[in-house]
């Protein structure tokens, strides 16, 4: 949203805008009640989603949270959640722009240092799946969307 006001008042400069310009306004004053009640519903439950995500993560591969021998599952719960925090704030307002600009693009970085592009892709996809059985199907459908950036960002596709 912030992204996207940003650049209707570059583009409008002097002028009204039209219709068209002002229709991503319309759709999120209309969205803004489902944005606001999945923020507050994964702001709820976010400790669940943590924690049924590295449950699901360590299952499938217990390899995903260990860095040589060291185990890193507390550095891994620090940065999911963070990412999760940042990923309920761009649903709220509309704008996963803003995510990736502020945030992805600097994990991504810090996450090929470490070689963890696998760890993020099979996390983010588990999200996902957890984020769907915890959110009602309107709302899952407007966090989704972000959790997948962060995948496809963070994951392997980014390598």
């Amino acid at each position: 949203m912030l992204s996207q006001m940003e650049r209707l008042r570059q583009e409008v400069d002097g002028r009204y805008a039209n219709d068209e310009e002002l229709k991503f306004f319309e759709e999120y004053v209309q969205s803004f009640p489902q944005r606001l009640s999945a923020y507050r519903r994964i702001q709820m439950t976010e400790a669940i989603l943590i924690q049924q995500v590295q449950r699901r993560l360590r299952s499938q591969d217990p390899r995903l949270l260990h860095s040589g021998q060291q185990d890193v599952s507390g550095k891994w719960k620090r940065d999911t959640l963070r990412v999760l925090r940042y990923s309920a704030i761009a649903m709220l307002i509309n704008d996963p722009e803003l995510l990736q600009e502020s945030l992805l693009f600097w994990m991504q970085t810090v996450m090929r240092a470490f070689g963890a592009q696998r760890s993020c892709e099979v996390t983010y996809r588990l999200m996902q799946e957890v984020a769907q059985q915890h959110l009602p199907r309107t709302e899952a459908a407007l966090f989704c969307p972000i959790l997948e950036l962060n995948r496809s960002v963070l994951g392997d596709e980014a390598a």
